[in-house]
Order: C-alpha cells, then structure tokens, then sequence
C-alpha cells in the first residue's frame, strides 16, 4: 500500500512539474499567434517532427500542418512553443532583420553540444568579430591564395587511397578526407601522428547523436554525443595549452591555431582560451559533417542521372584539354570555369535540404503576415518548403541541373537558402563549394567507377544514410 502511494505521489509530482515547465515556454499572451497545436504539454509534438521517413519531399510534419493551417503555423518541439514558417518572403523579411527584430537561436541542449561560448551563442558585434575570425580561414582570398593546393593535393591523395582499395563507402571516407584536411589546416593535427587520440572518431561519437532527443543517460544517442565531445574539446584544449605553454618557442606551424592565440595575447582583447576553443570545435564539426554530406549526394545523383554526369564529364575533360601540363592541380581560373559544376553544386544542395530548420528568436514584437509574434518567441524557417515549392521550381523533386542556367550560382536568395541567409549566411560556404568542385573533377576525369550498394536515404529530420553509399573505383589508365 506504501507503494503504491509513493508512486502515485511521485507521478503527481512529474506531472505537476511537467505542467509548470509547460507554462513556463508557453506563457499566456495577448498576441495573435498563427494556428496550430501544440500537442503534449512539455514533449509538445517532439516526436512527430523527429519521427524517421524517407523522402525528398517536403517533410512530411511540415506538410500536414501547412496543408491544415497555412504558411505559418505554431507548434511545441522539445518544450519550445515555436511559430515555422514557410512562406519565402517572411523568410527572407527573417533574415534581412537579423539583430533589429530577430536573433539566432538554438535550444539549451543544441548550445551545450556545440559549446556554451561557440559563435552561435553570440550575436550583435561580438558575433561579427567572431565570423570575422573564422573569414581569416575561408575567405575566397585566402582560399585562391593559401588552401586550394592543399585541398587539391588531400583529394588527390584520397582518391588514390580508395582506389588502391578498390571499393569505398563514400560518406565515411569523404568525411574523414575533409576532415583531415581541415584539422591539418586549423590545428596541424595529424590522426595518423596522434599517440592516443582520436578526434575523428570522438567528432563522428558527437555527429551521431546531435540530432536526437536530449535524455542524457549511459546507452543514449545523446549521451555519446556529449561524450564526443568532451574528448574532441580535451585534444582541442590540449593543443592550445602545448602553443601556449612553448609561445616564445621558434614553430612552424602557422595554422589558425596559431593565429588564434596571437588574437588570445593581443592587448583589449575580448577573445579567450574558452571562446577559441568553441570555435576551433564548431569549425571542424561544420566543415566536414556537411560537406562530406553533399559530396555523398552529389555521387548519388550523377550515378542516377547519366545525363548530368556525361556534360559534367565534358566540362572538366575541357579544363584539363585546355593545360599546358596534366599533371598540374585545379587553379582558381580554373575553378571560376567550371558554371555546370556549379550549377550540380546547387541542385545538389536544393534537393538535399541538409540543415532542416533555421531558427531565430524574436526580441521585440513582430507583426508576420496578419499574425503578431511576441518577444522571446521562437521562429523556424523551413528551407526544404521553399526548395521544393512547385510555384518555385518546376517539377521540384527533380535532379535538374539545367534549371540554374543563367541564373546567380552563388548567392542566396529568398528561393535558395542551402547556406543560410543575412548576416548567418553560412561562413564556410565557399570552402565546401571549392570542396566539392575539386572532388567532382577528380571523379570525373581520372577514375572510373560505380556505386554498387546503398543510396537509400534517411531523415530523423536530418539527412542519414543508413546502408551508407558504396562506389566501386579504379584509377583510369592513360
């Protein structure tokens, strides 16, 4: 009987605590929110908008509730009540506000795995100094200048790699191709030179449970994400201490490490150990987590369309046509050349929709098509809505490469947000383009090769591939 009480007591008690944390991110409001539900009180309709499915289209909790409430709806993820929005213009009217009306956000437990000092964290000035760093980094300068040899030289090396193997899963080893470049590039960290650690595989730990549901228990996703990245944030901070402790020491390495520290040591500085840290994680996580991804689809989409891969082929055999030596890697000129491959890039990146909302926080009252969003709420932008939109683009689930021609290939707009838009425009977006146009030269003009399994496609809501994408490849005889 004692039992019994105490359980009926401590049920009592989850939901009494359930409901006050319910109240408190679904506070009463004289505004005039857009339709919706949101669903559970706490739990929302978290499990509805991470439930797995299988397609290109339009996710499916997106397209329910836009066919039954309209371009805006509210709904709760996670505890959050959160308006999402798929109309283009107040899209874009989102970002061309960004720091007037609307602030990035992320929620508690995405901040927590990508670091409480990372640049998402800031906003206003604090975050332009930020991006103005990791710019140092990518900038299409310094990447004509300093990184595209380096780059050109790792593909190289990984294409030969794979097919001394004969046969390779694409997404792992482009991941860990991109990431090896990356990690030499930002800290001159070697895994094949490092005694212990293993940084790949704790960012790989991370990756696999970001997106999942935030119970932090031994035998959870999102407990081995946190994990992952305690012990990438250890190699991390260990490196910074090494610099630190031999500053005065004669090194060659000259990464952006180094230059990090040179930034930590200048007089009114408002750059710490702690921040840079944060910084250095985020960049190695988004520089090869989502350019492996669209390299992966990008394979995918010229197996399936023979099409697009014979005039893709065609373009890069013209570049190499047009050398004085072979042998050579890609030069910029070279690079700007290549409209059709651009033109792939895009598609690629319209149809893989590989970020699946864009948040921001309201932070002051906002009136969004007849509908009056409140201060501190959350909105989401849906990409995937606007990529896929029929008045948009025609026949939209189609791989169609042609469809760019003749229009801007590198800007956002309010039709093609793949990289973000405003002042978030995403800062690596040039690193990956020039990425994947290095691969896809590489793939096209010097190997031969298949994709024999896999393909299939999963998002839980981010982009997965369960059975992975294997490629049969050799090395073309001259």
């Amino acid at each position: 009987m004692e039992l019994l009480t105490l359980s009926y007591l401590v049920s009592i008690l989850v939901l009494w605590i359930s409901h006050k944390l319910y109240k408190r991110s679904n506070p009463k409001s004289k505004a005039n929110l857009p339709p919706g539900s949101t669903g559970l009180p706490y739990i929302g309709e978290t499990l509805q908008f991470f439930t797995p499915y299988y397609l290109y289209d339009i996710p499916p909790f997106i397209k329910k509730r836009v066919s039954r409430y309209g371009s805006l709806f509210v709904t709760s993820i996670v505890g959050q009540k959160i308006v999402v929005s798929t109309d283009p213009e107040v899209n874009n009217y989102i970002f061309q506000q960004e720091d007037k009306i609307f602030e990035c956000f992320y929620t508690d437990g995405f901040v927590k795995l990508l670091g409480t000092e990372s640049i998402l964290a800031y906003h206003g000035n604090l975050h332009k100094y930020l991006k103005s760093l990791i710019l140092r980094l990518v900038s299409p300068e310094n990447l004509k200048e300093n990184l595209l040899h380096g780059m050109d030289l790792n593909t190289r090396n990984a294409f030969r790699s794979w097919s001394s193997h004969g046969s390779v899963e694409v997404k792992e080893e482009s991941a860990d191709m991109v990431f090896a470049y990356a990690a030499k590039l930002v800290m001159s960290y070697e895994e094949t030179k490092a005694k212990k650690n293993n940084l790949r595989g704790s960012f790989k730990d991370f990756m696999d449970g970001l997106i999942s549901f935030p119970i932090n228990i031994p035998g959870t996703a999102f407990h081995a994400c946190l994990q992952g990245r305690k012990n990438a944030m250890k190699v991390i901070k260990d490196a910074f201490i090494e610099r630190q402790t031999s500053v005065n020491k004669p090194n060659d390495h000259k990464d952006f490490l180094d230059y990090l520290i040179e930034e930590i040591n200048e007089k009114d500085t408002i750059l710490n150990q702690a921040i840079a840290a944060d910084l250095v994680f985020v960049i190695l996580f988004a520089t090869f987590e989502t350019t492996s991804t669209s390299i992966t689809m990008a394979t995918k989409f010229l197996s399936d369309h023979p099409n697009v891969l014979e005039e893709l082929t065609k373009e890069h055999l013209n570049i190499l046509k047009n050398r004085s030596e072979q042998d050579t890697g890609i030069t910029w000129k070279e690079y700007k050349s290549m409209t059709f491959t651009h033109m792939v890039i895009n598609e690629t990146v319209r149809l893989a929709n590989i970020v699946p909302g864009i948040f921001r926080r309201v932070i002051k009252d906002v009136d969004l098509k007849g509908y009056t969003i409140p201060k501190g709420m959350i909105v989401m932008v849906s990409p995937s809505t606007v990529h896929l939109n029929s008045d948009k683009y025609e026949d939209p689930l189609a791989f169609n490469p042609w469809r760019w021609k003749g229009k801007e290939l590198h800007l956002g707009s309010k039709e093609f947000m793949a990289f973000g838009g405003g002042v978030r425009l995403c800062v690596g977006a040039d690193f990956a383009k020039l990425q994947l146009a290095v691969y896809l030269h590489y793939l096209v003009t010097k190997y031969r090769w298949k994709v024999t399994k896999g393909g299939e496609i999963i998002r839980k809501p981010g982009l997965m591939f369960p059975n992975g994408l294997h490629m049969q490849i050799s090395e073309l005889q001259t």
